[in-house]
């Protein structure tokens, strides 16, 4: 599949297949190209002692999910597609009264102060299906904490708790909104290859720091996604390909699989950037799971 058709289909990532395997990394001095070593040199240059990355240590970043599973889950295929399809049937009160900050507390003893996301925008954002298939029942909502990994390292942050009918712990929702993300200091590129592409969201950080798992874009008619890493001291850039593309006529799918890659040393508050946008890599946007 040619890399302007992934961009064409990029509108259908929450209906996409997810491949099974974990795809593959390529580190710095790898195999991947010269434009994605020259993109990922030049984005690093562009980052590394910027005011952009100033004001990204200075915020609240998430680097892993903001929303938590209970433990054990999922009890049975039905439950593991409702969440897929975010597909909720609310049998509970939603608190109606909640403070209007909430505060984010770093390992480090460093702290910030948000606005708190109410209970109702919290449940919205999670229970966004409507259909008539398999759904998971609320029983409860309260606010309590969560920790998480955060682009300053871990942190414990306000969240509210529901109750799924079935599980004895909550799904956990963040209740704070990340900070505005800095204007990147080197614009995107304009067109993908499939030497180089943009990469469609970001999993999770390793609870070590120690790797990166991304979900990346292919086709169904080559041999998978990749990513290529390339480290500095104040950045980690992400750039992710496509391995084994065919010229050939190919069904229009995009297929998003999940890339870990290894760092050489813990990301730390190094900014996570993707090569092709030339930002942070983006945040969750569909369920993983």
């Amino acid at each position: 599949m040619r890399a302007q058709i992934v961009r064409t289909l990029a509108v259908l990532v929450p209906f996409a297949l997810f491949a099974t395997g974990c795809g593959s990394e390529r580190a710095d001095g790898g195999a991947g190209s010269a434009e994605s070593k020259d993109r990922a040199r030049d984005v690093a240059a562009a980052w590394d002692g910027s005011k952009a990355a100033e004001v990204w240590r200075a915020g609240y970043y998430p680097l892993s999910d903001v929303v938590q599973l209970p433990e054990h889950a999922f009890r049975d295929e039905d439950d593991k597609r409702a969440y897929a399809t975010e597909n909720y049937v609310l049998d509970a009160e939603l608190p109606a009264d909640a403070p209007e900050k909430g505060k984010v507390e770093w390992e480090s003893g460093s702290s910030l102060s948000l606005p708190l996301m109410d209970a109702r925008k919290a449940y919205d954002s999670v229970a966004r299906g409507g259909d008539d298939g398999p759904h998971l029942t609320v029983t409860a909502v309260k606010l309590g904490k969560a920790t998480l990994v955060t682009s300053r390292g871990p942190a414990t942050v306000p969240a509210w708790l529901f109750t799924l009918d079935g599980y004895d712990t909550p799904l956990k929702r963040v209740a704070l909104e990340p900070s505005v993300l800095p204007d990147s200091p080197i614009e995107p590129l304009e067109n993908a290859t499939d030497d180089l592409m943009e990469l469609q969201q970001l999993v999770k950080v390793g609870p070590d720091g120690r790797s990166v798992t991304v979900l990346a874009g292919h086709g169904a008619c080559d041999d998978g996604a990749a990513v290529d890493v390339r480290e500095t001291a104040g950045s980690v850039v992400l750039s992710g390909s496509i391995v084994g593309a065919s010229d050939g006529d190919c069904t229009d799918q995009l297929l998003l699989q999940k890339v870990t890659v290894e760092l050489k040393r813990k990301l730390g508050d190094r900014v996570l950037l993707d090569a092709f946008t030339g930002a942070p890599v983006a945040q969750r946007r569909v369920p993983t799971t």
